[in-house]
């Protein structure tokens, strides 16, 4: 076993927030994503400590120089922590959609499964971005529990913390201080305000609101599956907020269909037109009360 090792095993703050986190069981191959952040280090090294067997992933998106030393550095912690890593390079252009787009060519090339460094404050950050962008009730969960996050429950100021108790450097990405990303704004220039004018945490608060409307947002799915949505006179007779749901089910392809989509479709349920465009040259026509896409 490596010294980094033995001394997050021994360490009493990896000890407290081991509760926290909810990692698969000792001896569990596990795959990480580790950038080099605070957040994926203690993903890391909290791994470890949990007794599972983790490989480090690192991805260089090539956007910026440097991303050679920062897979050599994610490199080092796998040797310090006794654990294996694996190096990926992708290609990201520059231009609009950029987070969105290194985040799905990020996740192209990482194994199914891999575990990720994201916590409360994330989970807060997504909710508040989720609620400007009109994301509706299930935009306000946030970030899915799932078996890949394990951290969830700690805070970023915790994993630096971490990090830091260990005396293990962490990298700073210039992308987080780039305000031309809302997620950036919303990091550092509206939770602090938000905190300040309501005297609070609100990050917490925030991920405690996202769990409750999770429970109701599963209730509602679960209803929503009885309806067929390509029965007309189901769809109207059912609950809107309900119809709402399975027509976005129905449609999803993978990703839900917007707002001003599923209303036009509601509208040729009841009648008010015979077919309505849902985009990607598709449409929903209505013949003798069934609704098909064409």
């Amino acid at each position: 076993m490596s010294a980094l090792a033995d001394a997050a095993r021994s360490s009493d703050l990896a000890a407290a927030l081991a509760p926290r986190c909810a990692f698969p069981a000792p001896g569990a191959p596990v795959h990480c994503a580790v950038s080099g952040g605070a957040d994926s280090t203690a993903l890391a090294i909290l791994a470890v400590c949990a007794g599972v067997r983790p490989v480090l992933w690192h991805v260089d998106h090539g956007l910026r120089d440097g991303g050679g030393d920062e897979a050599a550095a994610v490199v080092r912690l796998a040797e310090s922590l006794g654990a294996a890593a694996e190096c990926r390079s992708v290609v990201v252009d520059l231009g609009p959609n950029l987070e969105a787009r290194a985040r799905a060519a990020r996740y192209a090339v990482l194994p199914d499964g891999v575990l990720t460094g994201h916590t409360l404050d994330d989970q807060a950050e997504t909710v508040l971005i989720n609620l400007l962008r009109g994301a509706g009730t299930t935009g306000l969960t946030g970030i899915k529990r799932r078996a890949t996050r394990p951290l969830l429950g700690l805070r970023r100021r915790e994993t630096r913390e971490l990090c830091a108790s260990l005396g293990v450097a962490v990298l700073d990405d210039p992308m987080n201080g780039d305000v031309r990303f809302l997620r950036t704004r919303v990091r550092g220039e509206v939770l602090p305000l938000l905190d300040d004018v309501s005297g609070r945490d609100v990050a917490a608060v925030l991920a405690r609101q996202a769990a409750l409307m999770r429970d109701d947002d599963e209730l509602l799915d679960e209803l929503a599956v009885f309806i067929d949505p390509t029965d007309a006179v189901a769809l109207r007779s059912a609950p809107v907020a309900l119809a709402r749901r399975a027509i976005r089910a129905w449609l999803a392809d993978p990703y839900p269909p917007d707002a001003a989509c599923v209303e036009r479709v509601l509208e040729v349920a009841r009648g008010e037109r015979t077919a309505c465009d849902i985009g990607g040259s598709r449409e929903v026509r209505r013949s003798r009360n069934r609704l098909t896409v064409a």
